[in-house]
């Protein structure tokens, strides 16, 4: 039997509407493992900004250090799950090194969970109740310009687990991963 890394990093990349947050929640749950979900690194800056002003990509850019600098020096047994919507540019691949360097300085598993959906039940779940009090994304036509012009970002850790959640209940999803990664 191999021995299990002291820690995981899990990183759940997905549009946004693709069920991160709630598979995040349950996976956290059932690892013992703490959630950062991006949004707890996005929200302060977008409701102090608005996108286009340079504060809001400096402001993000300093919780995102504060969190990763303060996540590094954990518990050693701690596991992390981490949530964010990211996509095949360069800007976002470059984002994606942040959980690999994470993982490599805790010395911990990292293992990539993309979840994706049909685009018609993306766009369902994009306009779900609490979604806009959450300061998460609701604009159909903004979902549909990321998918148009978009992939989702993959392939950049060594382990990376794929799951089309369209017809899956989020325990069904976070079961398929717990399987995918031996628990």
């Amino acid at each position: 039997m191999t021995q299990q890394p002291a820690s995981r990093i899990i990183h759940i990349n997905g549009w946004p509407g693709t069920g991160k947050l709630t598979v995040g929640r349950l996976l956290a749950k059932r690892l013992g493992a703490r959630l950062i979900d991006n949004h707890m690194l996005l929200n302060p800056a977008e409701a102090l900004f608005s996108r286009s002003d340079p504060l809001h990509a400096s402001l993000r850019g300093q919780i995102r250090q504060a969190v990763f600098d303060h996540a590094v020096r954990a518990d050693p047994a701690e596991s992390f799950v981490f949530t964010d919507a990211l996509s095949d540019d360069a800007q976002d691949a470059a984002t994606f090194s942040w959980y690999r360097d994470l993982a490599a300085a805790r010395g911990a598993d990292l293992v990539a969970i993309l979840l994706d959906c049909a685009p018609e039940e993306n766009a369902r779940r994009l306009v779900s109740p609490g979604r806009s009090e959450a300061l998460k994304l609701t604009d159909i036509a903004v979902l549909q310009r990321l998918r148009a012009n978009h992939r989702l970002l993959r392939g950049l850790a060594e382990r990376t687990v794929e799951i089309d959640t369209t017809g899956l209940l989020p325990e069904q999803t976070t079961a398929r991963i717990l399987g995918d990664i031996g628990v």
